[in-house]
């Protein structure tokens, strides 16, 4: 493999087709399988990770708002697409698009259906958002004969899905909490279903529900973090492979004496003469000021080298005094060396948060299955 000559964030989909080989795996043949491809798949390229998904065969996408899956089916993705938060402003795009919307309040329900009959629309596949704890989106358990009395009412949507969202399945503490959730899920759309009359999927499971309750997989689960390498449990993290691999160069190396300072305010200052490494990113490109000071670092060479200083908004420094390197060498910010959960963890974050957040200047390159 070519090393970096840029900041780039390599994109392996091999490692996609192991993760979502995997998660397949522990469920059922029946059971169908929802992508999240939502926040640009996780932080990587939303079409190339979609296109490679549908490769290998998933059921369903799921995006966050509209205009994540106008940009998938612009591109050629034809399976169908969730859309988890949509506002009645895009109601006629959606319709245009053939997404389909979660629809999680009465108000934005009575709004779709005026949409959906205005546009002479019959049996338009939607999906039925339950709230069982999360308290996000979702009816509530009293709302129930509101929503089927509104549907009823109408022959120009079709529920395709009722489902709702763990709060806690990858935390054993909440164990009980999650289960109750579980049960007030398998209440609430029995109940919606004997009054519809048709067996809409029901899916309930995240990443960390499909490995920790897989008696809830009822007929669809979904998947985000998983597929893009992360378990959110020290026992699953090794069975997965993160997706992508965030690299960088120097661009120049300072020798500098004892006492002198790096950085925007100073905020480092060597404790002996050393080499200090200026690398081309910053926290325009999704690396904090969280993690500047020490408090993470990258590998050169295999070899860890801390963050001094104050991270700049395009620009990071280094200190490789005990690191042989030079100008142009490689450097490894996660990926590699160094699993993007402990360069996370260093700054006081989570992966979620690190891998949605690196910016689109940053290259993408893709490495095939």
């Amino acid at each position: 493999m070519p090393k970096a000559n840029e900041t780039v964030l390599e994109i392996n989909l091999g490692n996609l087709a192991h993760n979502y080989r995997y998660l397949r795996s522990k469920l059922d043949e029946d059971v169908k399988f929802l992508s999240v491809v939502k926040a640009f798949a996780y932080g990587n390229d939303s079409v190339v990770i979609a296109k490679k998904l549908e490769e290998l065969g998933t059921d369903y996408f799921a995006v966050a708002y509209v205009s994540e899956g106008i940009q998938l089916r612009e591109n050629g993705i034809t399976t169908p697409i969730l859309v988890l938060h949509p506002q009645m402003g895009n109601f006629e795009e959606i319709i245009e698009h053939c997404l389909e919307p979660n629809l999680y309040s009465e108000k934005i329900l009575i709004n779709f259906i005026e949409t959906a009959e205005a546009k002479n629309q019959k049996n338009y596949p939607v999906h039925i958002k339950l709230n069982t704890g999360l308290n996000r989106l979702g009816f509530d358990a009293n709302e129930i004969s509101k929503v089927y009395d509104l549907i009823e009412n109408t022959n120009s949507l079709k529920v395709r899905s009722i489902f709702s969202h763990l709060a806690a399945s990858e935390d054993w503490e909440e164990r009980e909490f999650t289960i109750g959730q579980i049960d007030l899920f398998r209440k609430m759309s029995w109940e919606l279903i004997e009054k519809l009359g048709y067996q809409p999927l029901l899916h309930i499971c995240n990443t960390s529900g499909i490995i920790n309750y897989p008696q809830a997989a009822f007929s669809m689960v979904r998947s985000g973090i998983g597929l893009y390498g992360y378990g959110n449990d020290e026992n699953v993290d090794p069975k997965l492979k993160p997706i992508g691999s965030l690299k960088t160069v120097i661009s120049q190396i300072h020798k500098l004496e004892k006492g002198e300072s790096v950085g925007y305010n100073r905020k480092y200052k060597v404790p002996k003469t050393s080499r200090i490494a200026t690398l081309p990113i910053g926290h325009a490109d999704g690396i904090n000021r969280i993690y500047g000071n020490e408090k993470a670092g990258v590998f050169i060479h295999d070899q860890y080298a801390p963050i001094v200083g104050n991270v700049c908004m395009d620009i990071l420094m280094v200190n490789v005094t005990e690191i042989d390197c030079e100008e142009g060498d490689e450097v490894v910010i996660f990926g590699g060396s160094q699993h993007p959960v402990k360069f996370a963890e260093a700054g006081g974050t989570i992966s979620y948060e690190l891998i949605t957040g690196i910016q689109h200047r940053v290259k993408r390159i893709v490495i095939p299955e």
